[in-house]
């Protein structure tokens, strides 16, 4: 078991990833840089490989793909997640391991947002971006995480060994935050420089798709962690619009006796039964949902047992 495993999931990252094995090397030195290559079509794997680090290759495409991966073959007690691009310096990479192996904390997000972020990005629509994301998850999970979309973070093993990932690809970071969010993690923020990419180096997210992406995301995982809030709203809005249409027939009834206008009665009845399904379905899941996480604690008891007792025997050896 490593203490700290670096781990960089690079794609065509070969203008980069020299200097971000470098600059972690001479910080961490302690540390194991684990470098997975996620089909580069130019010379990242061999550039890495010279280097004198562990390196794999991720044949499924999407950063998703790769973090899933990582987390399933490597063990650490401490897991920093970077981007091979060298927009993050290697700098603050202590500060963010140390809440981990030394506070306690189970994910720590890399801060790019309180420090130079701004300033130094130049990609249009990245910046508001960042804040829309930023306060749709705060806001729908209660959260206070400064900066959602970083791809600098550290993470505890019960955390790594206890995420589903279920993302292909850029969505991991809103996943991995709802997760911590939901299931109670201690979550820490660190502030950290940011530096845009050097010339030529290409950024792989697309601002539009890759955004989108990351909005439905958001929207499935409140859904899946908050079926009962979710699916109120839903029988709320139907509710409004059965009242809506329904109301004006109801009064003419009263006043002529007669009902003009059966078609739209009809669509009103049709919205009221489906917000009353709505409603129904929104307690079932929530019941399930409720049934699911005291399983999940039970697992991360057991998970926690099974950590403790490789680090132990680590220490033996």
């Amino acid at each position: 078991m490593d203490k700290i495993a670096v781990l960089i999931p690079c794609y065509n990252e070969a203008q980069t990833i020299q200097a971000v094995i470098d600059d972690f090397k001479k910080e961490l030195p302690e540390g194991t840089i684990y470098v997975y290559d996620n089909n580069s079509t130019d010379d990242t794997y061999a550039i890495a490989k010279a280097s004198g680090v562990k390196v794999k290759k991720e044949s499924r495409q999407g950063k998703g793909n790769v973090v899933r991966t990582m987390f399933r073959e490597i063990e650490a007690e401490c897991y920093l997640l970077v981007d091979g691009d060298d927009t993050y310096p290697a700098k603050n990479a202590r500060n963010l391991c140390r809440e981990v192996l030394e506070n306690g904390a189970d994910m720590v997000t890399g801060d790019r947002l309180s420090s130079t972020y701004f300033s130094e990005n130049k990609r249009p629509f990245h910046n508001s971006g960042n804040v829309v994301v930023r306060h749709l998850i705060n806001y729908f999970f209660n959260g206070t995480i400064k900066d959602i979309l970083t791809g600098y973070r550290a993470l505890s093993p019960l955390f790594a060994k206890s995420m589903p990932v279920l993302s292909k690809g850029f969505e991991i970071e809103t996943e991995m935050n709802i997760h911590a969010l939901d299931k109670n993690f201690v979550i820490k923020n660190v502030e950290v420089d940011y530096r845009d990419r050097p010339e030529g180096s290409d950024s792989k997210l697309n601002t539009v798709s890759d955004g989108l992406r990351v909005i439905k995301t958001i929207f499935q995982l409140f859904k899946d962690y908050r079926p009962l809030l979710f699916f109120s709203v839903l029988a709320g809005l139907l509710t409004v619009l059965a009242i809506i249409l329904g109301v004006p027939v109801f009064l003419e009834y009263l006043q002529t006796g007669l009902v003009e206008r059966m078609p739209t009665l009809i669509t009103s009845g049709f919205l009221m039964l489906a917000a009353l399904l709505n409603l129904s379905c929104g307690f079932i899941l929530d019941t399930e949902n409720k049934k699911a996480r005291q399983n999940f604690e039970l697992q991360l008891n057991v998970l926690q047992q099974l950590l403790n007792r490789a680090v132990e025997e680590e220490t033996n050896d």
